[in-house]
């Protein structure tokens, strides 16, 4: 999936300096400057050019790399942290991001990078053509996809530089769409070797769970609307103008990455302001579902983290409902930074527009315009779990009682034709039959669904604690892969840390163990390295094998 891109950064890009100690910003959050005595994004992007200027020969740069600011976190004391992408001679460079951070004044502190491995490569001319990585990724699209007869199938190659996967290579990254029997969207990036032409990684380009109105799974949401003349628009101006429009089972058209075609988004408009009827027939039921999902999301980032929408920019996303034919899916998508949910076929899966679903698949927005953790191996079950993980934070933080929080995922869209009561369970990962419960080498070749576990498991422990219990009227039972117990010190402060971690630590090629480091780090940050908190951390995260 390819990102929205934002302005463009200065000259000289850094591969980073180590990792900052847990203890460098211990006082980043405590009381300091005022709002009007903070450091504005400009000047924290002042401020980090220079630092990459100042420090260029320590960090490696050169004149064939360029950067690129995607985010700008500034802390309660000024504390600054500026991330950016890089490219080399032109060309993305996959796992050449880093963060930059900066004291108060603008001093450098130091930086975490995606890689530390020097880009220097003899040329950016490939051997192996476009025409043949296409073709290469095309029939890995066939593959992922066995029995079905793909149509309009595209494949689009583009030159990158590839540093997640050794020393950085000359590689193709493609993105290969079609649509299935159905006429419902399938995708997959393949990152092939341009000297060799080996695959060297493939990725699903689709990230996505298998999903006063009158909601489908929540009882009777309060709503935001815009009047225009005589009715209403379900478009909440109080959000930044989010909308919810019609799919009108439609599908998009693309071809070679570029979208010739979008399935409708057609407004959904009302004559009284009272939406729905809590039946799927009325189609604006799961219109409402997903518009109370949206509010919930937004809600939940900007009162708990200050986030003030998916990108942070205050600007609104928009959804479409009844997307495709019995389509059992729903995704966000960065291109058109929307949301996109099917009907599901009724047997396995109902609509997919529950709340925890929404939540989800939004935090992937979230995701992309910070860590932007690659889908694939261990860091695409860091970017599955940091889903799952807000996605219930959403839920529990939304106080619904027609949909109370839980530590279920998607128990609400699953039929009987599924066979289990949710997709995914925190507590013990296992339960759904393939995730992980506990980190081993082989977690990294999973599909990121099922090694999402292991840091599901993680927060579960973190936020309740290891052994049986009831939370919210459900019964869990979490154990630990090395037999501890573990105390957990509950949600609130498991949001608060993994999104610090998420925000100012985590690059696009974190690993389980960076995202232990990364997240004792924001535990550092927020109550020090001597807290029981940071010790909670640690804790939890021994009692899933990362060590």
């Amino acid at each position: 999936m390819s990102r929205i891109q934002h302005g463009r950064g200065p000259r000289l890009a850094t591969a980073g300096l180590a990792a900052t100690t847990a203890t460098l910003l211990v006082a980043a959050l405590a009381p300091g400057a005022t709002a009007a005595d903070r450091p504005t994004r400009a000047a924290a992007l002042e401020h980090a050019a220079t630092a990459l200027l100042d420090h260029a020969a320590a960090l490696k740069l050169t004149d064939a790399q360029d950067t690129e600011a995607r985010d700008v976190v500034v802390d309660q004391n000024g504390t600054q942290h500026v991330r950016y992408d890089r490219t080399y001679r032109g060309l993305p460079v996959l796992g050449g991001d880093f963060v930059v951070h900066l004291a108060p004044d603008g001093d450098f502190r130091g930086a975490d990078r995606a890689t530390d491995a020097a880009l220097s490569l003899p040329t950016v001319t490939p051997k192996l053509s476009a025409p043949k990585a296409a073709d290469l990724a095309a029939n890995a699209l066939r593959a992922a996809n066995p029995g079905e007869l793909l149509k309009r199938l595209t494949a689009k190659p583009e030159l990158v530089v590839d540093a997640l996967h050794g020393a950085p290579k000359l590689a193709w990254r493609t993105n290969a769409v079609a649509l299935d029997s159905l006429g419902n969207p399938v995708a997959r990036t393949v990152l092939t070797d341009a000297g060799t032409g080996a695959r060297i990684d493939a990725w699903d380009a689709i990230e996505s769970v298998s999903g006063d109105g009158e909601s489908l799974y929540g009882g009777t949401v309060p709503l935001e609307t815009a009047q225009s003349g005589s009715s209403y628009q379900l478009k909440d101006p109080t959000r930044g103008g989010t909308y919810t429009g019609d799919a009108e089972n439609r599908t998009d058209l693309c071809f070679l990455g570029i979208c010739l075609v979008r399935a409708p988004a057609t407004l959904f408009t009302d004559a009284d302001n009272h939406w729905g009827s809590g039946n799927a027939d009325d189609r604006a039921s799961a219109a409402v579902d997903a518009q109370y999902g949206t509010d919930a999301t937004w809600d939940y980032y900007q009162d708990v983290h200050g986030r003030d929408g998916i990108a942070g920019d205050g600007k609104g996303s928009y959804n479409r409902v009844h997307y495709g034919t019995r389509y059992n899916n729903a995704f966000w998508d960065d291109t058109c930074f929307c949301m996109t949910y099917g009907d599901g076929d009724g047997t396995t899966f109902g609509p997919l527009v529950s709340l925890d679903v929404a939540g989800h698949e939004m935090s992937h927005g979230v995701t992309s315009k910070t860590a932007a953790l690659t889908y694939s191996g261990e860091s695409g079950g860091l970017n599955e779990a940091t889903s799952d993980i807000f996605g219930t934070l959403v839920e529990w933080h939304a106080g619904n009682p027609a949909d109370p929080g839980d530590y279920l995922i998607g128990e609400k869209v699953v039929r009987d034709g599924f066979g289990r009561e949710a997709l995914r369970y925190m507590d013990k990962p296992s339960r759904d039959g393939a995730s992980a419960d506990c980190w081993s080498t082989s977690v990294g070749d999973m599909d990121v669904h099922y090694s999402s576990g292991v840091a599901n498991h993680f927060a579960y422990l973190l936020a309740e604690g290891s052994g049986a219990r009831t939370v919210g009227g459900v019964a869990y039972d979490s154990p630990t892969c090395d037999g501890s117990t573990v105390s957990g010190i509950g949600r609130d402060k498991l949001g608060d840390i993994w999104y610090r971690a998420l925000t100012v630590y985590m690059t696009s090629s974190t690993d389980y163990a960076g995202a232990r480091a990364a997240t004792l780090s924001a535990a550092g940050d927020l109550y020090g390295t001597d807290s029981a908190e940071y010790a909670a951390v640690g804790a939890a995260w021994s009692a899933v094998n990362v060590g």
